[in-house]
């Protein structure tokens, strides 16, 4: 290795877990972010780095381009896509992100399900904005728009996430798993009523099997409901069922195992110490790296 390719290397290699995580809240696909990252690369070693002023900039405005692309190209395809499209989940390396809210928010499933209402231009320029800090014309660079087009488009994407997305305060990780271990509880006990009082009244499951694997085509909403349907999975189950609690998207998850493979992941989100959100993700294509730790950073 020359050591010119070296030090394309190791600048790559030393921001890498932000431009993956950049990646991946653009694309919601930690498969995907990989596949950009690795086409990124191969166009960054043909860059003369007596060129690049700032590495960082250079390399978050490359990725970005990448995965603009990317989220264009697979437009048709989320469209068509059967039943609700969830993010692919991220399992976390003991590195707590929890410690960064802001990092910690804009990966979390609940975000990434409202990023995904975005157009890509939106959602590319809040992501570089709003996350990570990077300056109008930084963006501009990144996206192909002039430094004023991207602040009217920061402005529509930034009322247009707290719309839907109120909450900002930090999570009490230690309350949220302690409330999922309950729920975990529960749920073994086939307890209706327990499993309510964990739930807020509006509750929502959603799952998401692609069309691939049995999994609800729309979400089912309100405690009772969310409560009966758990119950009912659990007393279907798997004949070699076996559960883990983790860390994904800075959340508690359930990891559902079926012998050695991942089966099921259901995302956790504890808002005010009651459960709102389930995201159960089932599609095979989604859970094929779900074992592999993920660093993210900003």
């Amino acid at each position: 290795m020359t050591q010119a390719s070296t030090e394309h290397a190791e600048r790559f290699t030393h921001l890498r877990p932000l431009l993956f995580t950049i990646v991946y809240e653009i694309l919601g696909s930690a498969t995907e972010s990989d596949d950009v990252l690795q086409d990124s690369y191969l166009r960054w070693a043909q860059v003369d780095l007596s060129t690049v002023r700032d590495t960082k900039a250079y390399l978050a405005q490359l990725v970005t381009r990448q995965a603009l692309n990317a989220l264009r190209a697979d437009a048709r395809r989320r469209e068509d896509y059967v039943g609700p499209w969830l993010p692919e989940p991220l399992l976390l390396d003991e590195h707590d992100p929890a410690a960064d809210v802001v990092l910690a928010e804009s990966v979390s499933m609940a975000m990434l399900v409202v990023l995904e209402t975005l157009g890509p231009d939106e959602r590319a320029v809040f992501v570089l904005r709003e996350v990570f800090g990077f300056d109008y014309d930084e963006i501009a660079s990144a996206v192909g728009k002039s430094a004023t087009a991207v602040r009217q488009i920061a402005h529509r994407a930034r009322e247009h996430v707290q719309s839907r997305r109120k909450r900002f305060e930090p999570v009490d990780a230690q309350q949220s798993e302690q409330i999922t271990a309950q729920f975990l509880a529960a749920a073994a006990s086939g307890d209706v009523d327990a499993l309510m009082s964990m739930l807020a009244p509006d509750v929502a499951w959603i799952a998401d099997g692609g069309g691939k694997v049995s999994a609800a085509r729309w979400p089912v909403v309100g405690a009772r409901k969310v409560a009966s349907a758990i119950v009912g999975l659990v007393r279907k189950g798997l004949s070699d069922m076996r559960i883990e609690l983790v860390t994904c998207n800075s959340a508690p998850a359930v990891l559902v195992y079926s012998g050695d493979r991942v089966d099921l992941v259901i995302a956790v989100e504890v808002v005010d110490g009651k459960i709102a959100n389930f995201y159960a993700i089932r599609n095979p294509d989604k859970l094929a790296a779900i074992a592999v730790p993920r660093e993210i950073s900003r």
